[in-house]
Order: structure tokens, then sequence, then C-alpha cells
């Protein structure tokens, strides 16, 4: 069982460092912030739910700490912003080992020390089910720079960072062998996922992209997103998708992983055709993947030569399965 609501939150208390934008965080009814001299706020908000997103008897509770961060500091990160504080709000059953607790926190708190984040406040409550995990970033960008999803125009290029579709092909394998445990470390991209926060700052600062958005429904849906939101439409080369290798021996993922899969949190951005887009930047492999085009549709381009409209196939919550 977990610990009473009271000494829960200040076992939180004890072990969180509050940073230098929190005037006043957990203890009283509201946390005071502080944000940089000339920065705007970003806030981004993500669930993270028992049954969806994780699964007690495949996912290492301090994978699932570090993946419900990951989930926050990934949509700071597509924005070219810095992540300042969080918020955790946590619902738990009865029947949840406090070592359980106590992993997940160590996963969250040990991401959030690595890039400097605070916890500065959250809720706790009885859950009559499974476990759920609502996180709450706080970040900024200097005023008027945050990257949108809106600023892509036709003959920008396509790019993305690093390789997709191994958390898919993870969970794929999970739903397909549900008696086996996978290893995270054969699996990182799904277990420990990376936010790409360096790299999306750089680009901000160095005003490379134009467009960007993390990759946490699928390149599919999220490329989808970026089109829709600024007007247009892209054309892809199918063989310029960087497929992630997973498993012990590492081998390439499928290519419907690598289009559709999600939770990859890679950065897909776009650039206007004369910014020079380094093939390593930040630390991070970057890669084209195509182009901005005039037209609202998507295209891409098999290996075979073959062009075909290229439909959103990511994850989207309550779409009908028939």
């Amino acid at each position: 069982m977990p610990l009473a609501e009271k000494a829960l939150i200040a076992r939180l208390r004890r072990e969180t460092a509050e940073g230098s934008n929190v005037v006043t965080g957990i203890g009283d009814d509201a946390a005071v912030l502080r944000l940089p001299a000339g920065h705007e706020a970003l806030v981004t908000t993500d669930f993270t739910l028992e049954g969806i997103h994780f699964r007690r008897d495949s996912h290492p509770a301090k994978s699932v700490g570090h993946r419900c961060l990951t989930r926050g500091l990934s949509d700071i990160a597509g924005m070219g912003g810095e992540p300042l504080s969080l918020f955790l709000s946590l619902a738990l059953p009865r029947d949840l080992a406090q070592k359980w607790v106590d992993a997940f926190m160590m996963g969250l708190l040990n991401l959030a020390r690595k890039f400097g984040v605070s916890l500065a406040g959250g809720d706790t409550a009885e859950s009559p089910d499974g476990i759920l995990a609502d996180i709450v970033v706080l970040g900024s960008a200097p005023r008027g720079k945050a990257i949108l999803r809106s600023g892509a125009r036709p003959g920008d290029r396509l790019y993305v960072s690093g390789a997709l579709g191994g958390s898919a092909a993870a969970a794929r394998r999970m739903l397909d062998q549900p008696k086996r445990r996978l290893k995270p470390a054969n699996y990182a991209q799904h277990f420990f996922p990376e936010p790409r926060l360096a790299l999306g700052r750089m680009l901000r600062e160095k005003g490379l992209a134009s467009a960007m958005i993390d990759i946490s429904d699928g390149l599919s849906t999220d490329l989808a997103h970026i089109c829709e939101e600024s007007g247009v439409g892209a054309e892809l080369q199918a063989e310029a998708i960087p497929r992630a290798t997973v498993g012990k021996p590492a081998r390439e993922v499928e290519l419907h992983f690598a289009l559709h899969g999600g939770e990859d949190y890679e950065l897909l951005f776009t650039a206007p055709r004369g910014k020079r887009i380094p093939a390593r930047f930040a630390g991070v492999g970057i890669t084209q993947i195509g182009h901005v085009t005039r037209g609202k549709r998507v295209f891409l381009m098999n290996e075979k030569g073959e062009r075909y409209e290229f439909r959103p196939q990511g994850w989207e919550h309550f779409r009908s399965k028939s």
C-alpha cells in the first residue's frame, strides 16, 4: 500500500531540490515561479495511464517514471524551449506497493535532475483501478521565438532526428509475447527515451527550423499536424527514413514502425532550402526525409519509385477500430 497522502507528499518534498525559478514550491496552495526576463511561458500536460502507456508486468516502475516526464520534456523540446519546473499528479490504487512508487519517482526525478527541472507541486489521490500520472511541465522561450507547427512553407526541407520505430517495435514485441519480459538495455528507445532538448534549443538559437514537432504519435500523424497547421503538403522518401535497431542481436525495425509508430520522442522539423543542416547536430544524427509542397496532401515515394498518398496511421485516442 502507498504511504498515506501527507507522508507521501513529505517524502517527495524531501527528495526535491527547488530550482532557481521556484520562489515557493511544495507546501503552499500554489507554486510561485519566476520566468527568465524577456521570455514567454511554455506549458504542456500529458497523461500516463496504466493499460494504455504501460503495463506493470512488463514496464519497470523506474522506466514508467522516466517515460512520464519524457512526454512533457519532449513537448518543450519540440518548441525549442527550455524546461523550468514540473508538476506531478498521481492517482494510485490502494494495493500498490510503496516500493513501486519509490522506483517511479526515482526514474522521474533522475531525469528531472539531468535537465535541471524542479518538482514544484502536484496532487495525490486514491485510484479505484489502475495507476494514473498527469505531468505538467513549465518551460520558456525568448519572446516570439518559440518554434511552432505553423511555420512550414513550400520548398522547405523535412528532417528528423535520430532513428524511428524503436519504441513501437518494442511495444509490438510485448504484445506478441506477453509472458516475455524485454531487457530495457536492448530496447532503450522504448523504456528510457531521451528528450531532444539540446537539439530543439540549438535549432531555435541558430534560426534553422521553420516548424517543428516532437514525434510522440508517429511520423505519419505528427507530420500531418505540421501540414495542417501550416496549410501545406509534403513528399517523403521511404528509403531516407532512418530506422531504429532493437533487440539482441540488434535488428533494424520494419518500415511501418518507423512510419507510424509513436513514442520515439525524436524531433521532426522543416527548414528553408537555403539553410544548411548538418548531418549531426547537438550530438544527434539528422536526416533529410523529404520536402514541403504547395498541395495539402502528403505523399510517400517507396523504394520502387511508386508514389502514393501517405495518410496518418499513428496513435489517436478514441479513433474507431473498424
